[in-house]
């Protein structure tokens, strides 16, 4: 009984040690791990310039003046105003019989138009009617950067 309560003995003082010899060599590598990294050699950055805003075509240019002025014609207070703004909104167009279609359908790519008519009378038609229902849907400028077609869609 002696010898096996010695072995007994001696074989829990041997996985005491065990566990105690595992304990410390986890805390050996987790303190070899936690240790601070060396520095990462630094990378030399190179700046670049930001990338040049994008530049509006002429199309678009003329778009957006048009629209003012549509919108300036259909809000004047009085005809004097009116026919002054309409003079400006002409000063774009290679002239005043330049052809200004207004879709009213389109489907499958197959586009109708409503009855064709002038930018004259149809500034004529802003002024009186003081709304301006479309957009620009579509423009065309000639050579001399004058608008020489000009598409209409609803709003």
């Amino acid at each position: 009984m002696k010898e096996k309560l010695f072995s007994f003995t001696i074989n829990r003082s041997l996985v005491i040690a065990l566990v105690g010899l595992l304990a410390l060599g986890a805390c050996k590598s987790k303190k070899k791990a936690a240790a601070p990294a060396p520095a990462p050699a630094p990378v030399e950055t190179v700046e670049q310039a930001p990338p040049p805003p994008p530049v509006a075509s002429a199309e678009e240019v003329a778009a957006e003046k048009l629209e003012n002025y549509f919108n300036s014609v259909a809000a004047s207070g009085n005809a004097s105003m009116a026919n002054q703004s309409i003079q400006e909104t002409l000063s774009m167009f290679s002239n005043q019989e330049t052809p200004v279609l207004i879709v009213i359908h389109e489907e499958n790519g197959i586009k109708d138009y409503d009855e064709p008519t002038t930018i004259k009378r149809y500034l004529e038609y802003l002024k009186d009617t003081k709304k301006n229902l479309n957009y620009i849907s579509d423009i065309r400028l000639d050579a001399n950067g004058k608008v020489s077609e000009l598409e209409l869609r609803r709003k």
